[in-house]
């Protein structure tokens, strides 16, 4: 429970783009040749990068993400984290100090 008192904004170098049913975020990078990765986000990481605003916890997203959709509070406790870790270690989301 801790985790999701923690707060975090997106790297302002990475751009994200909802293209058709897909949302992808793709690294700034200085010449076409450094891009070594596009990531796609899945619908509930989708959701997650849509609310990554700097101001809300963890908790709060969550709470929005129930609203939307009908899963288990546990399973997406879990999901969020495991989303969110996977964002920190692509660089794409930092901490924010509360």
């Amino acid at each position: 429970m801790e985790y999701l008192e923690k707060g975090f904004r997106k790297n302002s170098d990475i751009v994200s783009r909802k293209i058709d049913d897909e949302f992808i975020l793709v690294p700034i990078c200085k010449a076409v040749g450094d891009v070594n990765c596009i990531y796609t986000l899945n619908e509930t990481g989708a959701s997650i990068w849509q609310l990554i605003d700097g101001k809300r916890k963890l908790k709060e997203m969550e709470d929005e993400i129930f609203k939307e959709y009908e899963v288990d509070s546990q399973v997406l406790e879990k999901d969020i984290e495991e989303i969110m870790k996977e964002f920190e270690e692509i660089n794409c989301i930092l901490e924010v100090s509360n």
